[in-house]
């Protein structure tokens, strides 16, 4: 590794001969901004001698004749701010600058700096003004959109992408965006599934809109899963959406379907006035905290009794969906928190609805998809560590599973 040379003192000091005040240095016309635009024409001249031959004002060195014909000049958008270069010229026109090549008009890094303000969730007028606050700086709406569909290609790759043969639990959701669809506003289901690997590490399975909704939509999406290489499923966590469990079942027939705690309470609850809310949800968590089946069925009868004359849909939703709400009994209580809940995936939508709260609406069904890979590369940036209490979960599984786990 070469270190680089310190400045000497009194080059700098002759830099800072006239130093004032900051702007002078970091301002408009301040000192680095005209310290780089020297240098940068400094370095695109030393590449146009080492591509002739020769410096400039030398005899031609080089066989065809070819030597320097004038400048021409590009505006650079960047951190700077906008910096006119001039850029030099041959004859034959077979320079190519490598600092700054032929059609680039920003610096380089600022296209990354777009696509982060994009996945945070602020719109292109915002990134407009943010630009311009910070860096002095004006862009189009154009180049914004012309930058972050730069990932559209990305993203198709991703969805596409081959995965893991087997995860133990995968955690299936949607949140809901507002999209314009033939000339109207629809609000559209954008589904989600996270995989938990056997290293027990979340990954982001796929993405998915629903045009319209159903068992059809959903036999695509696992079908889509089985075709990238999942061949197996241990639990499926779903928020009880018809047709979910028969078509992960149909793929899947030895997975086993477990309902989203959460979602059902959430869902319970929707008839409960706010007076009575934290009663009808403390008995609830009776009922899904119990140690046993016979325990929770239990409690589920106690709140039948106390709640059935005014909240009658409860306990009949309880009821009619018992079968796949009690799967997570079969386990201890650390491992019950990993898979009866969509916990994982909620405070991923929770990050989701961040950055589209302030969007009125999508253009299309491509900007939803964009905007939401984006964001959901930087939510995984966080996800360095297995789940905690992943061990005994997996020695859990080796043993129920056995037949079913890969042979180490």
């Amino acid at each position: 590794m070469t270190i680089p040379k310190v400045l000497p003192n009194d080059l700098i000091d002759s830099l800072l001969a006239n130093y004032k005040k900051p702007e002078d240095l970091i301002g408009e016309n301040g000192l680095l901004k005209q310290l780089t635009k020297a240098l940068v024409e400094r370095a695109l001249q030393a590449e146009m001698a080492e591509h002739l031959g020769h410096d400039k004002h030398e005899a031609v060195m080089n066989g065809t004749g070819n030597a320097r014909n004038g400048k021409s000049r590009k505006t650079l958008k960047g951190e700077f701010g906008e910096l006119p270069i001039e850029i030099p010229r041959d004859r034959d026109a077979s320079f190519e600058p490598q600092l700054i090549p032929k059609h680039q008009t920003r610096w380089t890094g600022f296209d990354d700096k777009i696509i982060s303000l994009y996945s945070r969730g602020m719109t292109v007028r915002e990134i407009q003004g943010h630009l311009a606050e910070m860096y002095g700086t004006e862009v189009s709406p154009t180049l914004i959109s012309s930058v972050t569909d730069a990932v559209v290609e990305d993203v198709k790759q991703w969805q596409s992408r081959p995965l893991d043969a087997i995860y133990p639990v995968v955690y299936l959701d949607c949140i809901h965006a507002k999209v314009r669809d033939t000339g109207a506003v629809r609000s559209k289901a954008v589904y989600l599934a996270i995989g938990i690997n056997i290293q027990g590490e979340k990954e982001v399975l796929g993405l998915w809109i629903a045009q319209t909704e159903g068992a059809k939509f959903w036999l695509s999406v696992v079908t889509e899963l089985k075709n990238r290489g999942v061949q197996d499923i241990f639990i499926a966590c779903v928020d009880g959406l018809k047709g979910f469990p028969e078509a992960i079942e149909t793929v899947y027939p030895k997975a086993t379907v477990q309902l989203c705690i959460v979602h059902m309470v959430r869902n319970s609850l929707n008839y409960v006035g706010w007076q009575k809310r934290k009663l009808v949800a403390a008995d609830l968590k009776r009922v899904y905290t119990a140690s046993t089946i016979d325990e929770a069925e239990q409690y589920l009868s106690e709140f039948e009794v106390r709640w059935d004359d005014a909240y009658p849909p409860i306990a009949q939703s309880w009821r009619s969906n018992w079968a796949r709400i009690i799967p997570f009994f079969d386990y201890p209580p650390e491992i019950r928190k990993i898979i009866y809940t969509t916990n994982a995936i909620e405070s991923v939508n929770m990050s989701l609805r961040k950055v589209t709260k302030s969007r009125g609406s999508f253009p299309n069904d491509e900007a939803v998809m964009k905007l939401f890979y984006l964001a959901l590369q930087n939510i995984s940036k966080k996800w360095t560590m297995p789940l905690r209490d992943w061990k005994p979960a997996l020695n859990r599984f080796t043993i129920q599973f056995e037949e079913r786990m890969p042979q180490q």
